[in-house]
């Protein structure tokens, strides 16, 4: 009997070698290369019975409509994917174990099944298991369908014939297919899966939700090419040991991307936090230094969160600079502005950042904030307790402008702050009720206007 041929395909990118090797020749990623068995390629004659079946069409001849969308029932989960979700469209949800992705499809699936048919299709779970999930969390699940099983071609059958408005795969990872001779999970498994739902969402106009597992990085496992099948892409974050929860979208080929959803765990599941901002603020009894408020913004959603930075005496001779929430570099480079254009020197001094309530900040428009912070800590003098800032800091030690500035402050002014420091160019035509917005140009400006506060 000849030995079964096998490649070794990497599982980022998932191209193949021949043989194995630390780095994929690829996508240069390193220790990606997993051995699996080598597939029947097509027949040569495969694409000549096809040949000239495509119609073409002129772009300009096409003529858009606008898909309803389908409201999930959960406010939170709506904003995140833009609104609802598309006919036809294809999600996958990804995240750490037991953070809570099957609690909350089940809640949008037990609510959308009361107005449209819905199928959650689970493979990691029993029936149950399910149910019993169903039932703690008290959900109207009276005509909600399930299918416990985990072959690709019996669960294409089972929409076929049911025809759902929306399906849920739970999860992408334990499904296989009778045309490949590879296990569940495997990198040609979990393409091939992915790529024959997505075929059949589009073709039926049924909405497909995939539940992704995710690697010890917290990356999505399986090859990369799964998340540009896919029309959006969705994370998970926070710690399972806390009871908040945060959901952002990283793709939307239908709506806005880096969108937030926050929601609290609780014994009857998942719910939307309707004023977000409240967790990450802390409530301090009295002011104190190194805390300064940031109005960051979050896809088309305006957040204040509390920046926090410790500054102390360095007893080593490489002083620690650390971040948590925040980047790394831009730390090193606020520190470096901060003595060359204000003259203030950390060079000696221990510096850490961080971003209360175990937020993400990405944008530049946080460097004031850490900035004010920083030097907050170093005099020991706290700033006021109702002032927000926002802005990017540039080499030069300018202060550059952050989008949606009107928007933030009206955010902040809402929540009851009086005082704004911004940029020049933010600083709004018409006074926005509330609040003192006070513009700033360069970085020497700030911090002699702490002075002021002090």
């Amino acid at each position: 009997m000849a030995r079964q041929k096998s490649v070794y395909t990497c599982t980022e990118c998932g191209g193949q070698a021949p043989k194995w090797q630390g780095q994929c020749p690829h996508c240069n990623a390193w220790n990606t290369l997993v051995e699996t068995r080598l597939e029947p390629a097509p027949g040569a004659n495969r694409y000549a019975s096809v040949a000239g079946s495509g119609r073409l069409q002129l772009l300009s001849d096409i003529s858009p409509r606008e898909e309803e969308r389908i409201a999930t029932g959960v406010e939170e989960f709506d904003r995140v994917l833009g609104g609802g979700l598309v006919p036809g469209g294809v999600v996958l949800i990804g995240g750490d174990p037991g953070i809570g992705k099957s609690t909350l499809l089940l809640q949008a699936l037990a609510r959308m099944n009361e107005n449209l048919p819905a199928l959650y299709v689970s493979g990691e779970e029993s029936g149950e298991q399910v149910a019993l999930r169903a039932r703690r969390l008290q959900l109207p699940v009276s005509g909600l369908r399930l299918l416990t099983e985990i072959h690709l071609e019996k669960i294409v059958a089972a929409l076929t014939e049911h025809r759902p408005r929306v399906a849920v795969i739970d999860s992408i990872q334990t499904l296989y297919s009778d045309a490949l001779q590879s296990a569940p999970g495997s990198v040609a498994q979990v393409r091939e899966c992915a790529a024959q739902l997505t075929r059949y969402a589009k073709q039926s106009g049924t909405t497909v939700i995939f539940v992704g597992h995710v690697t010890k990085e917290g990356a999505l496992a399986g090859p990369r090419v799964l998340e540009h099948i896919v029309d959006t892409v969705l994370y998970f974050e926070g710690d399972s040991n806390s009871s908040f929860r945060l959901i952002r979208a990283f793709k939307n080929r239908f709506g806005a991307v880096n969108e937030l959803g926050v929601f609290a765990m609780t014994d009857r599941g998942l719910r939307g936090v309707s004023n977000p901002s409240a967790l990450f603020l802390s409530h301090h009894e009295r002011e104190v230094a190194g805390s300064c408020v940031l109005v960051t913004q979050e896809g088309t959603r305006p957040l204040l969160v509390e920046i926090q930075a410790l500054v102390d005496p360095a007893h080593t001779p490489s002083p620690r600079r650390l971040c948590v929430g925040l980047e790394q570099n831009r730390l090193a480079m606020l520190l470096a502005v901060l003595h060359r254009h204000a003259g203030i020197i950390c060079f000696d001094q221990d510096v850490f950042v961080n971003a209360v309530g175990g937020v993400r900040i990405g944008e530049p428009a946080a460097d004031l904030a850490v900035l004010l912070a920083i030097v907050s800590s170093l005099r020991d003098r706290p700033l006021p307790g109702k002032l927000v800032a926002f802005g990017e800091i540039g080499l030069a030690g300018e202060i550059r402008p952050a989008p949606r500035g009107q928007e933030r402050l009206k955010e902040a002014a809402k929540l009851g702050f009086t005082h704004a420091l911004v940029p020049k160019a933010n600083a709004p035509r018409q006074a926005v009720k509330g609040i003192d917005v006070i513009p700033l140009e360069r970085v020497e400006q700030a911090v002699e206007r702490l002075k002021e506060f002090s």
